[in-house]
């Protein structure tokens, strides 16, 4: 379970304040895939940063009583110097997992054979999207912050990541952002549409979905 608390962000740019989140309170309930729905600059993104801990509200408070992942795919905080099988092991003794299951499930997972153990800074974005996703994977969560993930190889690499997500959602509690309604449904039960930094609680996706396609119709808010 995560518990938002009149949480409330602003960006100051040079001659405005854009809110991004105005006083959202609400509760993800534990084992529910919920989507965050929204045009882009509605604040999504945001809020999975602050549930994730990489952002501060400037107001308010988030309570969790699980583990909640970072978001899923993410290789911004990789060690260059570091090998894919360093940067991994780093990672989990952070976690407190067994390091040596975790870098033979992502070896296997990624399929980066040789460059496994080549620094990461030689790798191409595509291989830096396959160790950072693998080593998502390679974590269990209590829930899981996906933001518009997007598998990378061929398509039986592609098909793999799928399932593999699927499943790790099937299991646990899940938040993810995506522009794809497809996955939307396939993967979430419940929906939060965010209009200009409010958030809308939906308990059925479609319902989410057909708010946010409504809400599209209309010109942007200034």
């Amino acid at each position: 379970m995560i518990e938002l608390r009149d949480l409330w962000k602003t960006y100051h740019l040079r001659r405005s304040a854009k809110i991004v989140a105005r006083g959202i309170s609400m509760t993800f309930p534990s084992g529910k895939a919920v989507g965050l729905l929204g045009r882009n600059g509605a604040g999504k993104s945001t809020l999975l940063r602050m549930i994730s801990g990489s952002e501060d509200p400037d107001r308010g408070g988030i309570l969790s009583d699980g583990t909640i992942s970072w978001p899923v795919g993410f290789a911004g905080s990789f060690h260059p110097e570091l090998t894919g099988a360093q940067n991994v092991r780093f990672v989990g003794r952070i976690y407190g997992v067994d390091t040596d299951e975790l870098i033979a499930f992502v070896d296997d997972f990624a399929e980066l054979g040789g460059h496994f153990n080549a620094p990461f800074r030689t790798y191409s974005a595509g291989m830096r999207s396959r160790l950072a996703f693998g080593l998502s994977m390679g974590i269990r969560f209590d829930t899981y912050l996906v933001d518009e993930v997007t598998s990378v190889g061929d398509a039986a690499f592609r098909d793999r990541s799928s399932k593999l997500l699927k499943a790790r959602v099937g299991e646990s509690a899940a938040i993810i952002v995506s522009h794809s309604m497809h996955l939307m449904r396939d993967l979430c039960e419940a929906g939060v549409v965010m209009i200009s930094g409010v958030a809308h609680w939906h308990d059925d996706i479609n319902d989410a979905i057909a708010h946010h396609e409504e809400e599209m119709k209309r010109p942007p808010p200034q």
